[in-house]
């Protein structure tokens, strides 16, 4: 039974579950909020979901994102430019939450919410219908503050791990997540890669050893080739930079929200395409 307080407990959980029974890994694309404004951010989250989105991670704009590589960058500053604060996000959110029930992930660093207040955030969060909290700079160590109301208000919390975390220490990061475990797939900031890395299927192998979690797999994955190419040993494959330039070299064209559209149709035919689909399983 769960005991978390909000009301909607479990979205990203019962999304993974439901994939699973299907054979198919999840696709979760990421976009700053108030890129190019809130009202497209909106726009654009209930168009990724009907191509295909299965769990979407909203960037809070921050002023020095230092994990992030040139295109985030540039639409965290578009994001910022926009207005897009941490209540702004929120309200918002509570819009969408009349349109859609797809699993939300606030993506950012710790600096915002340490400003606006841990307790508050995730009882805020919560209300308005957010899922999960992802926060870059945030180590599991250092999260306590974070952590406890994030339970208390039903709120995942994703931790990131890297090429270079020792197994061991994968495994106490995987004992205080919840959700999915997300594995960067580089040494380095976000954006597009020409290739992958040739030893990522076999790095994610070794996690599921330390955990049950689901492992998703991001940074540097771009192209529809390459994510069917991580959808084959990954149960999740996020996708950042792309978008932020996709909507960067569309900025002010009426047909943004389509386009970002049709590239995340093509992700996910190429995500479905990359495993055998379970016995009556319907998409």
């Amino acid at each position: 039974m769960d005991t978390h307080n909000n009301t909607h407990p479990g979205r990203i959980a019962a999304r993974f579950r439901e994939l699973r029974a299907r054979n198919e890994a999840a696709l979760i694309p990421f976009i700053v909020a108030g890129d190019p404004s809130l009202r497209r951010t909106r726009e654009l989250v209930l168009e990724l979901e009907a191509r295909g989105a299965d769990l979407i991670e909203l960037g809070v704009p921050f002023s020095d994102p230092m994990a992030d590589g040139p295109a985030n960058q540039r639409a965290a500053a578009r994001g910022l430019a926009a207005g897009a604060t941490l209540p702004a996000i929120l309200a918002m959110v509570s819009e969408l939450r009349r349109a859609t029930q797809v699993p939300l992930i606030l993506f950012g660093y710790y600096n915002p919410i340490f400003h606006y207040g841990c307790d508050r955030l995730c009882a805020d969060a919560a209300r308005a219908g957010i899922d999960g909290l992802l926060v870059v700079d945030l180590p599991p160590e250092e999260a306590a503050e974070l952590a406890r109301p994030a339970a208390h208000n039903g709120l995942d919390i994703i931790y990131l791990l890297a090429p270079t975390t020792p197994l061991e220490r994968a495994r106490r990061i995987a004992r205080s997540a919840s959700g999915f475990l997300y594995y960067v797939s580089v040494t380095g900031v976000t954006g597009a890669r020409a290739r992958l890395s040739a030893d990522l299927a076999g790095n994610v192998e070794q996690l599921r050893t330390v955990t049950k979690l689901p492992i998703g797999v991001g940074f540097g994955i771009s192209t529809p080739a390459q994510a069917g190419q991580v959808a084959a040993f990954a149960d999740a494959v996020v996708v950042g930079s792309a978008l932020s330039l996709l909507i960067e070299a569309d900025y002010n064209e009426n047909d943004l929200v389509a386009t970002a559209g049709e590239f995340v149709a093509a992700l996910k035919d190429a995500i479905r395409a990359a495993r055998p689909a379970a016995p009556g399983a319907t998409a």
